[in-house]
């Protein structure tokens, strides 16, 4: 498949020297893989004589998020650790696959992951999370916080405040937690491809089937207080309903078709409940729309609603098909 997207200069300087090319590329570890072929193509670069040790790698739909992934990209040339390659996947929807494929190639000993629309204003980012992952061998998934931007529009602000997990909650010292995610995300390949990588099946809770693996075979998910990052949401209203909405669709999705994997996502740090029976998620969830109401949080409020739409409509949509199926 070819780029019909015209490169800018920071991004040829990345991508020219290596080419690019389609990706026919087998994926021999993966536990659930997609039986679809990938329609995504590739683009890889190391500095010349380079000693790889990480593999950065940044799946992307259409190579751009609105400006944000040149952005990143030379965010990423500032990093004063040097030491790493970089994979970018272009046009595969599902995020589970183009991250098995670029794994598939990494030389690095861990993968570094990153969103399309994150940002890294730290240029020592990557060089304290190596540091960290390889002076705690216990730990196989560190990530960072996950900081509002001083200079953030006040929808912005407004949203991951009032969100859970739009934000990360403050630390004072390396703690497991859940809120490690792929937006900044370092790994142990070597356990990544033991535990069968990415779940390609699934739509939508990767970030916690992922960190469920590791920690059953015995290593630690943590945050570290000292590495952050800006993941931001969607800039208006009507785009941030949009992505809660095709949340809550993808949920439905999981939930009836592979409730095994729905696994609780805490917006606090420490120990937590993996599971919930389904009915008591429910009065949950109506109980946090009507504190947000009450509240005058409307941001909240009206994603959720969004969410819940979504949730219902797919919901809805399949027990349909499969009631029609049995008759």
């Amino acid at each position: 498949m070819k780029s019909k997207r015209k490169f800018t200069d920071i991004e040829k300087e990345f991508f020219y020297s290596r080419g690019k090319r389609s990706l026919k590329i087998d994926r021999p570890f993966v536990r659930y893989k997609d039986p679809e072929p990938s329609p995504a193509f590739i683009m890889q670069y190391s500095l010349d004589n380079c000693q790889i040790n990480l593999t950065v790698v940044i799946p992307t739909f259409d190579g751009c998020r609105g400006g944000y992934l040149t952005k990143l990209l030379k965010q990423i040339l500032n990093q004063n650790y040097l030491n790493f390659e970089i994979i970018i996947v272009q046009g595969d929807h599902r995020q589970g696959r183009a991250i098995n494929i670029a794994a598939s190639l990494a030389q690095g000993k861990y993968i570094l992951t990153l969103d399309d629309d994150t940002s890294l204003p730290d240029p020592n980012t990557f060089g304290k999370l190596v540091k960290v992952i390889e002076k705690c061998p216990d730990i196989g998934m560190a990530g960072g916080i996950n900081a509002i931007p001083n200079n953030a529009k006040p929808f912005i602000k407004r949203t991951m405040k009032e969100l859970p997990r739009r934000s990360t909650p403050k630390v004072n010292r390396i703690v497991d937690s859940d809120m490690a995610e792929h937006p900044l995300l370092i790994i142990r390949k070597e356990v990544f491809i033991e535990i069968g990588g990415e779940n390609e099946l699934i739509p939508r809770g990767l970030d916690p089937y992922l960190r469920e693996e590791f920690r059953k075979v015995g290593f630690r998910v943590v945050v570290v207080p000292e590495v952050r990052y800006c993941h931001l949401p969607p800039a208006t209203l009507p785009k941030l309903m949009k992505q809660f909405y095709k949340n809550g669709r993808n949920a439905a999705f999981c939930n009836i078709f592979f409730p095994q994997w729905v696994i609780e996502t805490p917006n606090f740090h420490g120990e937590f409940s993996r599971k919930m029976v389904f009915s008591l998620r429910i009065i949950r969830y109506v109980k946090e729309l009507l504190n947000a109401a009450l509240n005058c949080k409307w941001v909240f409020f009206s994603s959720h609603m969004a969410y819940a739409a979504g949730f219902m409509i797919e919901a809805l949509y399949y027990m349909t098909h499969i009631k029609k199926s049995l008759d």
